[in-house]
């Protein structure tokens, strides 16, 4: 471990910052979205590709696909939302191993509940406190930052 690139101090504060951020954010979005819809963090996050999508339908594993969930994770929380009339189930056309998941008109009401407060609460926490210039830079860095884990995740070059 000698040759370990240790944080400096202010890489430190900054790392504990995003980490701290990262928690305290994801909080303030749940608690708002429980609070103002009666929904989850992890229905939200289904329900905004079904809402946008042609149809209001996405195969099952395009909708994993679209949230980064796995196959089992996704099969027990639509079977959640589906007990609670937000989604349906339905057999795949193209493939009878498949299926499709649709949002249901009870499942585009609590979306639309619960999206103008939840975008405010991102405006609020996010946004908000950045200048237009600060905003920039984040973004900038951001996109660098995205760009390393996609390359290393194509084979890229090796962590350091």
């Amino acid at each position: 471990m000698a040759d370990a690139r240790w944080l400096d101090e202010r890489e430190a504060h900054v790392w504990r910052s995003y980490h701290r951020l990262l928690r305290d954010f994801g909080g303030a979005l749940d608690r708002q979205l429980q609070r103002d819809a009666g929904l989850s963090g992890a229905d939200y996050a289904l329900l905004v590709p079904l809402s946008e999508a042609p149809g209001a339908v996405l195969r099952m594993r395009d909708l994993g696909l679209e949230v980064d969930w796995d196959r089992s994770r996704l099969s027990h929380h639509v079977s959640r939302m589906e007990k609670r009339g937000l989604v349906s189930r339905e057999h795949c056309p193209d493939d009878a191993r498949g299926s499709m998941v649709r949002l249901t008109e009870a499942g585009r009401g609590a979306i639309e509940t619960a999206a103008p407060q939840h975008v405010e609460t991102v405006r609020r926490y996010f946004f908000d406190p950045l200048s237009g210039e600060e905003l920039g830079v984040l973004g900038r860095a951001f996109d660098r930052m995205l760009a390393r884990l996609d390359e290393d995740a194509d084979g890229g070059p090796p962590a350091r």
